[in-house]
Formats: C-alpha cells, structure tokens, sequence
C-alpha cells in the first residue's frame, strides 16, 4: 500500500489550503485514517483521524478550522484547513491503518508554511 500526499504549500494567515491522501489501493480495507504533522524541532502529532464509518476526531488546536473526510470511491483523503495560522506551519503526514492483516502505512510528507 502506498500513500501519496499533495496540496501543501505556502499560503498567508487566515488563508486555506486542501491536502489530499491518495490510496494506490481501497480505503474501504483500512480501519482508520488520519492526518499528522511534525513542526521542526517537535513531535509529530496528530492532527485528525477519521473511522472507516465515518467517525472524525480533531486536536484541540485544529477544532473548528480543519476537515476530515474520506472518499471510499476515489480512494482518497483529505484534510480541509481554513483559518490556517503560522503555528500550522509542519510536515503534514497521511496515516492508515487495518487491524487484518495487520498494517500501518504512512505517506512521504507535504510541506504546508503559514506566513504571518
């Protein structure tokens, strides 16, 4: 299975941007999906995570701003960001996982820079 993110990028305060996962397979197989991310000089965090049914989780940070879905017929994620401020600033990273058989896999990483 691979991941591939895309749609970082550098966008100003307030702006928004729209990241995409895409699944080289189905989706449908992975138990849970999610967005992380890793500021330079921190841990990678979770950002937002999404269930096969449905079911979305948010930090605390992000609550409100940002989206997660998941289209099951395109084979893709994606995480909506509004509001984006500089503290956004990270290495976003797709995850997925299944509990049979077994896997977690994650994608190479897309920049995302929120200038002030």
């Amino acid at each position: 299975v691979q991941l591939v993110e895309s749609g970082g990028g550098l966008v100003q305060a307030g702006g928004s941007l729209r990241l995409s996962c895409s699944a080289s397979g189905s989706i449908f197989s992975f138990n849970g999906m999610g967005w992380y991310r890793q500021a330079p000089g921190k841990q990678r965090e979770l950002v937002a995570s999404i269930t096969r049914g449905g079911l979305s989780n948010y930090a605390g940070s992000v609550k409100g701003r940002f989206t997660i879905s998941r289209d099951n017929t395109k084979n893709t994620m994606y995480l909506q960001m509004n509001s984006l401020k500089p503290e956004d600033t990270a290495v976003y990273y797709c995850n997925a996982y299944r509990n049979f058989p077994i896997g977690d896999y994650w994608g190479q990483g897309t920049q995302v820079t929120v200038s002030s």
